[in-house]
């Protein structure tokens, strides 16, 4: 998985370098400029815009390493006095030590007209503000304009710590992103503006850790030679009840595509028949009030079933089956997980509707946090919480084509199928939900029918 941290997780992992190791900040910066500098085209103009941070001395260190290889450079500050303090000051007279100068003009829409080549934005790095007055005159200009921009660490105008995006932004046609990649690099709308992200290496002393990680590929268990059904466990679905028997036929492919050894459709007596003759791979039987003997897991709620069985094994419920204001009780139940939408989990949970990707991220922190349960919120970039473990992780394959009937129910006997072959519930969680995205991505978006996307299932696995 990938870590996407805050500005203050990010900090700490560079002060840590330079406590532990005695590093000087300095030696950073001049990675970070070598670095990014590598990510413009040779013989190119540069015009390079450095704020009064550290954002702008790894900037003007950037022009100062530019010049010595003999390019182009030119550079330009916010105001006439730029107040660059620290590092950033040192780099400052370093640059105009070698002849440099930093121009601050009030129009920045009449200078950018005469630019060709790349525009570096050194403008704000972790230390983010919104843009106004001249630096969000420069973001307005540089748009405008159509010219390519290196962003260092991340586009002038985003919030590290933010999914999220308000005001003027500086639109970036690369990002250097510098030691560990942060929530904007990672997730919508906010990755949108970075264009090509790139993470330039720091000598940090470990590998940065947050709380919030984007999902990859899961590595599953491999399958011995010798295997049988039995290996592989038993599904239990109680689904299916008169007009949504689909939603059952959709659980039981879910479970089936992702290599459950059995599957057993628990459904109403009077869709068993119509069930069972549209997947024939699964045990299809009418609901008697047992769970059938020898089941790993049961998954209950898919196609209007309100009522959760007394079982005390691992249990995968569908929001449809669970009451207003019980997502907190099932939360703290241990080997449980539940797949709300946003909409479902405000009636679950007694909220607003998350609005944003940091609302939805923040909910299903709060709703996961310190719970057994685990919670999958669903929607563009799903977000795993709970499991007893502090930390969000997000998916990000997928796209508008599963918001679509039957996705979740679909998904809902992913879930079962893999942690009836043993992953943890929150494992089995992770890898349904990329693996469910994962094999949308391989089709198109308009006209996506769930069955579609069961199919691409196995080839993907096997991948």
């Amino acid at each position: 998985m990938i870590p996407l941290l805050t500005a203050d997780e990010m900090r700490a992992a560079e002060r840590r370098a330079i406590e532990r190791w005695g590093i000087s900040s300095l030696v950073l910066q001049e990675h970070a400029a070598l670095g990014a500098l590598a990510l413009l085209p040779p013989g190119e103009p540069i015009h390079v815009l450095a704020g009064p941070g550290n954002n702008g001395g790894d900037a003007l260190a950037l022009a100062r390493l530019a010049r010595l290889q003999g390019r182009q450079v030119s550079v330009w500050g916010l105001t006439g006095s730029s107040g660059w303090k620290g590092d950033a000051a040192l780099q400052a007279r370093l640059w105009k030590g070698l002849g440099g100068t930093v121009e601050a003009p009030s129009e920045p829409l009449e200078v950018v007209k005469g630019w060709r080549g790349w525009v570096v934005d050194g403008l704000f790095g972790l230390g983010a503000r919104p843009l106004e007055g001249i630096a969000a005159a420069w973001a307005r200009a540089v748009n405008d304009s159509g010219l390519p921009v290196l962003a260092l660490d991340l586009p002038s105008g985003l919030d590290p710590s933010s999914a999220d995006v308000s005001g003027e932004v500086m639109r970036a046609t690369r990002t250097a992103c510098f030691g560990a990649f942060k929530i904007c690099h990672g997730l919508l709308p906010a990755r949108l503006l970075c264009g090509e992200i790139t993470r330039v290496a720091l000598p940090l002393d470990a590998e940065p850790a947050g709380r919030i990680r984007l999902l990859e590929r899961p590595t599953l268990p491999a399958r011995a030679w010798n295997s049988h059904k039995g290996t592989f466990g038993h599904v239990a679905i109680r689904a299916g009840s008169e007009g949504m028997s689909g939603a059952a036929v959709l659980a039981a492919l879910g479970a089936l595509r992702v290599g459950a050894g059995l599957v057993t459709v628990l459904s109403e007596p009077e869709v068993r028949a119509e069930i069972a003759a549209q997947v024939p791979e699964a045990m299809v039987r009418a609901w008697r009030g047992a769970v059938p003997a020898g089941a790993d897991v049961l998954l209950v709620g898919p196609g209007g079933i309100p009522v959760v069985p007394d079982w005390s094994g691992p249990l995968v419920v569908d929001a449809s089956a669970l009451g207003e204001g019980a997502g907190s009780r099932w939360m703290a139940r241990p080997d449980t997980a539940i797949t709300p939408h946003p909409g479902e989990f405000a009636r679950l949970f007694g909220a607003p509707i998350p609005g944003g990707t940091d609302g939805r991220l923040a909910q299903a922190r709060r709703a996961g946090e310190g719970q057994p349960g685990v919670l999958l919120l669903k929607g563009a970039q799903s977000v795993v919480a709970g499991g007893n473990l502090d930390e969000l992780w997000i998916n990000s394959t997928g796209h508008p084509g599963l918001a679509t009937g039957g996705s979740g129910d679909l998904l809902a006997g992913m879930v079962a199928g893999f942690r009836a072959q043993g992953l943890s519930m929150r494992e089995a969680v992770a890898a349904a939900v990329w693996f469910h995205g994962a094999a949308a991505d391989r089709l198109p978006g308009a006209g996506l029918l769930p069955r579609d996307v069961a199919d691409r299932l196995p080839e993907l696995l096997r991948g």
